[in-house]
């Protein structure tokens, strides 16, 4: 069975995450965890993290969610491409619904199911890696038509509802051996 990379769990409880590294052990190639959000970046700045499952509060008594926002912002902010999983022991659905429009990937809450909670974990992986980037969506695009006007590039041009330069520009940027084409 092929593991998921790198996951990074952040929970004041260190029993769950105990209990999180023995459930994930076999699902990931590595995972990491800490008590201390204020690690989240450093960590995440020492090495890829691939997914990161966030509990909501971190504060003795503060259970309003606050502060797994603030980190949620603050990871979507530097790392906009690692998937968030949110996870708390106060299932309010205003405070979910907060953290998915905030950019949270999933939701989940405590005490949750291992079963489903290794499954929502690998379905927001499984669904990243089926994104394409509109770069390759606009390369797959111009690659047809050409191929659809037999190499024309004029006629490709005229279909694309661009100009001839605009579509040779489009090639050269979209070629993989063009410099200028790497970001």
């Amino acid at each position: 069975m092929n593991k998921y990379g790198t996951i990074l769990v952040v929970d004041d409880n260190a029993s769950i995450l105990t209990a999180m590294r023995y459930l994930l052990d076999g699902t990931f190639e590595q995972v990491l965890t800490t008590t201390q959000p204020d690690q989240i970046m450093k960590l995440m700045a020492q090495q890829p993290i691939d997914i990161v499952l966030l509990d909501m509060n971190f504060t003795l008594g503060v259970n309003s969610g606050s502060e797994g926002l603030f980190w949620l912002r603050a990871i979507r902010k530097q790392h906009p491409q690692t998937p968030v999983v949110l996870l708390t022991a106060y299932a309010d659905v205003n405070l979910a619904v907060k953290g998915l429009k905030n950019g949270a990937a999933d939701f989940i809450t405590k005490p949750w199911d291992n079963d489903e909670l290794v499954h929502k974990l690998k379905d927001v992986l499984d669904m990243r890696s089926e994104i394409v980037s509109l770069d390759e969506v606009e390369k797959e695009h111009i690659r047809r038509t050409i191929d659809h006007c037999h190499g024309n590039l004029s006629q490709a041009a005229e279909l694309l509802g661009i100009t001839r330069q605009t579509l040779y520009n489009k090639m050269k940027s979209l070629t993989p051996n063009n410099p200028s084409s790497r970001r």
